[in-house]
C-alpha cells in the first residue's frame, strides 16, 4: 500500500504539521488514483486532505504508549514473559 508514507508516531518525538500534511496527500493520492485532481474533483481531494489531516493529528494525540515499567519487564516482544509463548530461537 503507501509505501511513501513514513511512520509518524515516533518515541519522544512529534510530528509536525507538515509530515502530518504529506502524508494525508500521499492517502488521498493513493485512495483517489489522482496526483493532482481536475477542477472538477479539487474541492472534494481539498476537503479529504483537511479531513484526513484532522484525523491524524487527533489519533496521535489520543495515541498511549505504555508504561516504562511495563515495558522494561515485558521483555523486547511487549508480551510479558509469563505470557508469551514458548518459541524456539535462531532459525526456524
Amino acid at each position: 500500500m503507501c509505501r511513501s508514507i513514513k511512520v509518524l508516531r515516533i518515541a519522544n518525538e512529534r510530528a509536525t504539521g507538515d509530515e502530518i500534511s504529506a502524508a494525508a496527500l500521499q492517502f488521498v493520492r493513493k485512495v483517489s488514483g489522482y496526483r493532482k485532481p481536475s477542477r472538477a474533483n479539487e474541492e472534494a481531494f481539498n476537503r479529504a486532505l483537511v479531513e484526513i489531516s484532522a484525523s491524524v493529528e487527533r489519533l496521535l494525540d489520543d495515541l498511549t504508549t505504555p508504561a516504562p515499567q511495563a515495558a522494561e519487564s515485558a521483555g523486547s516482544s511487549g508480551i510479558p514473559r509469563s505470557v508469551a509463548p514458548n518459541r524456539p530461537r535462531g532459525r526456524l
